[in-house]
Order: C-alpha cells, then structure tokens, then sequence
C-alpha cells in the first residue's frame, strides 16, 4: 500500500530482537520489568472469575469511565461526562490512530513535534493526511516559536502534543503549552494530547491542555493504563473531551476493535481510584531509578538531557560512532546492551543523528547492569 511504504517493522521490535539474541540488557524497549500494584491485580482476578468476560461496551465498561472521570477531576481540574466525554480504547495507540482516521480527510495536516513516538506518523500517513514538525533539539528541547508557527497552515486539523514527551522526556512548560492552544485557535484545530506518562513527572508540572482557557472544547485527551500500573500488555487507554469529538472517534473505532480488555477494565478502575500515596511514591521510585541512569550514563563519558518525565534518557553518543542507528544496532552484541536510536523519531534524520535513548522502567540492578557494560566496553575501546 501506497501510504504505508515508508514503514517496516518498528525500531523497538528490532531492538528487542537484537537484545534476546544477544542475551543483553534491554534499555530500549519501554516496558516495565515488574509487575503493579498487587491491588490492581487482584482486581483482575476478581473480574475474571465473576464473569467479566464478554464484550464491553464499545465505549467501554461504566466503571471504568466513572473512573476515569473521577480521576480528571481529581489530578487535572477537568470535568468530563462519562456517559458522552469518556471512552475506553485498547491502549493509547488505538485512541491517537481512530481519533487522527476520525478527524483527518485527505490532505489534512497534522501538526507535531519532532522527535515523536513512531505510531503518530503511521497513524497519519494511514488518514491521508500530512505531517507537519517542528523540531525539538537536544539538549534542551525547547519549543522554537517561528518553526512551530511555520508548521501551521490554513490546512491545519490536528495539533497532536505528547507531554510528557517520549522520547526526549520533555514537559512542555505553561507557555509552551499557551503558545500550541492560541495557534489551535487562531487556526480552528484540534489539539490531541498524549499523556501516558502524566503520573512520571519529577522536576517540572505536568499541564493538561483542556485545563486551559478555552481549551477543553476543543481537546481529546488521550491516556492509559500501561506505564502507571506496569500493565502495558494489558492494552487498557482512554480518551476524554467533547461530547461529538468522541462520537467521531467511536465511529471509527466501532469498526476496529470494537471493545476489549473486559476483565482489566474493571481493574483499571480500582488503580486509577487508589490513594495519593500510590502515584507519589510511584514518582519517587521512577525518578530514583532516572538518576541512577542519568548519573551512570555521565559517569562513562555521555551528555545527556536530563528528562523532566516519563521513562526515557537521550544521550549524545557521538563519542560511540557518527550514526545512533549504527550505533544502536551494534550495541548488543557489542556491549550486550539493547538501547533506541533517535533518528528513528524524526523526519529529518541528521536532527538526532548522533541521539540514543535508554529506558530507566527498570529494576535498579537491571540499570547498573547496563551501565557497568557499558563502562566496560567503552572504556578499553
């Protein structure tokens, strides 16, 4: 198919190909080495052996949306409808891929940042519609106002955010975020946001996008279950926003999945319902393991961008070779080390040629283990 040429197989399923080949220590892939909250668990259990089996609703079970509701009003300040605002999804690629085919017609534009999670480019190309970036460049990734405003056109549909930001662990800041919204409505877009890592924010605030003046009539915001409760195979998201932009989006999807997840919906509900100390020490815990990598990955000789959220540490490894992707290809076998080169994220290839990206969603042995090859390989290179 015409549209889809350009994509292959993913960087992570190559990745994590190579790792298990070479028995090496995978800090590519964004999965969790651990399993969550035994409560959330638990509640699976439970469903299962009551019965919570069949198909769900396609807007997903009501407990699930309650949830879901309850927990924007309880983190973000948002009110949302969860018989008309709130859908369940199976995991946030499904929301971000039936919300862009429900939106875009041919020809429409869909603004994002560079580097961005890989689905939004299949996503869009599978809508006929076209991409349009604006760079974030290391170390710092600052939104540059004349490239962003340069993305915009009269053709202009969706504004797709992710913050915080995979790969580059980026928070967009209160002004960044009021510079997207006033373009969205200086142009009449409609900003999608991707917040899946909303519960991993360590040294900056994490702002949501309906939570602006004048945002929350045209936003679709888009979360899931995976990264807080460490149940990414579980496939449990949501999207949240106006009344007849989900029932855009659930057209689409009706004719995709349909509904699924039926007894992890249930348990989804009890995880987003547990108590502040949860998603604090959840933070703590993931911000202690950024700084052991951060610190280890320094120690060996890298620079890297100390990320604000999320899973993920971008260092320049250059000093390793001139192309992250060789690089990357090389490292297991090499240093018995599975990690993700940047460029794979971006249009523009040369914009983080040199970027690799290290996932810390792991145990702190499984970290140390990684850098300790690391500094053995690199340092008798």
């Amino acid at each position: 198919m015409h549209r889809m040429q350009d994509f292959g197989e993913t960087i992570f399923a190559e990745m994590t190909q190579r790792a298990l080949a070479a028995d090496a220590v995978n800090l590519g892939q964004g999965f969790p080495d651990a399993d969550g909250p035994s409560a959330v668990l638990e509640a699976a259990v439970d469903a299962i052996r009551a019965g919570r089996n069949q198909y769900p609703p396609s807007t997903g079970f009501p407990d699930l949306r309650e949830a879901v509701s309850e927990h924007q009003r309880r983190f973000r300040g948002v009110e949302v409808d969860p018989v008309t605002q709130v859908m369940a999804t199976a995991g946030a690629t499904e929301a971000i891929a039936t919300t862009i085919l429900a939106l875009c017609e041919q020809g429409d534009e869909v603004v994002t940042f560079e580097p961005y999670y890989d689905s939004y480019a299949a996503s869009i190309a599978l809508a006929g519609a076209v991409r349009r970036t604006s760079v974030l460049r290391f170390p710092d990734f600052t939104v540059d106002e004349t490239s962003l405003r340069a993305a915009f056109s009269e053709r202009t549909r969706l504004v797709l955010l992710n913050t915080p930001h995979n790969p580059t662990g980026k928070v967009f800041s209160r002004t960044e975020m009021d510079l997207i919204a006033a373009l969205a409505r200086e142009h009449d877009a409609v900003v999608v946001t991707d917040e899946v890592y909303e519960h991993l924010v360590y040294d900056a605030e994490h702002i949501a996008m309906a939570s602006l003046p004048g945002m929350a009539d045209r936003t679709l915001t888009i979360s899931s279950a995976g990264k807080t409760f460490a149940t990414t195979g579980w496939k449990i998201g949501w999207i949240t926003g106006p009344a007849e932009l989900i029932t855009a989006v659930r057209t689409v999807k009706q004719f995709v999945t349909f509904s699924g997840g039926a007894p992890f919906q249930p348990a989804i509900a009890t995880g987003l319902r547990l108590p502040d100390t949860f998603f604090a020490e959840l933070r703590d815990v993931m911000r202690a393991r950024r700084d052991l990598l951060v610190d280890g990955l320094r120690e060996i000789g890298l620079p890297v961008a100390v990320p604000s959220g999320g899973y993920f540490v971008v260092a320049d490894c250059s000093a390793w070779g001139p192309d992250g992707l060789t690089v990357c290809r090389e490292l297991p076998a090499k240093a018995g080390v599975a990690a993700v080169p940047v460029s794979a994220f971006h249009d523009d290839p040369a914009a983080g040629a040199t970027l690799v990206r290290f996932a810390f969603c792991k145990q702190p042995a499984v970290i140390t283990e990684g850098i300790d090859r690391l500094r053995r390989t690199f340092s008798t290179a």
